[in-house]
């Protein structure tokens, strides 16, 4: 019975039957896969369609081509052919479309019951991770920019102000602009309350001159693998 369950729904010959329980079952995988992915995540519309829809399109492929060697390099010749554009992605977007199209691969094979069990596994590990906030850093973290004169030395300018109002503080780099007539320090620093006392910002503004001075959350770059 557990063969019958976890054997391939084609047996290697493609039937209409066969096509059609694979495409619905491919593009319901792809929805949770899709749903797993847009979890406590940002994402765009395009993505998320494309996920739902990917399995779906693997899995036609594959079922089309299984066992036909020729099929199988006119396939792979057209493909050369296609150049795909797109913005990079994060490690997430990128392990997210393998995922789809590891259930594509499985699914045009016939093996509903495989693509499902790797489904519900990979979609609740995700889930778990993200909902334990897994591998994020600390959340109250601050970036501080402060454009001073050139004619400040800047080392140990701030450090009186800075132990005052945070718990931490971290010169992170500094750079000239305006044709070096200016430096620009970016600190990184943990405030001692959640909120971003005026009194913080007065402080500093009297120390370089009342030029600009930037303070908000750190804004991470887009993950890289």
């Amino acid at each position: 019975m557990f063969d019958i369950i976890t054997g391939s729904v084609t047996n290697g010959v493609p039937s209409f039957g066969g096509f059609l329980i694979c495409t619905i079952c491919s593009l319901a995988f792809g929805l949770i896969v899709s749903l797993s992915y847009m979890f406590h995540n940002k994402y765009s519309k395009s993505l998320a369609v494309t996920l739902v829809l990917l399995p779906a399109t693997v899995q036609i492929i594959i079922m089309l081509v299984n066992g036909n060697i020729g099929a199988g390099v006119a396939v792979a010749g057209a493909f050369s052919l296609v150049r795909f554009r797109s913005i990079p992605g994060s490690a997430r977007d990128i392990c997210s479309l393998f995922f789809a199209m590891a259930l594509g691969f499985v699914t045009g094979m016939g093996y509903i019951f495989y693509a499902f069990t790797f489904m519900l596994l990979l979609s609740g590990a995700s889930l778990l991770l993200t909902r334990l906030h897994y591998g994020q850093g600390a959340t109250d973290t601050r970036v501080l920019r402060i454009t001073i004169p050139e004619s400040l030395d800047y080392d140990n300018l701030f450090d009186d102000v800075l132990v005052k109002y945070t718990r931490s503080a971290e010169l992170d780099k500094v750079k000239t602009t305006n044709m070096g007539s200016l430096y620009e320090l970016t600190y990184s620093i943990r405030l001692k309350t959640d909120l971003m006392p005026k009194a913080f910002i007065d402080e500093l503004r009297c120390r370089n001159g009342n030029l600009n001075i930037m303070l908000g959350r750190e804004q991470l770059g887009r993950e890289e693998l």
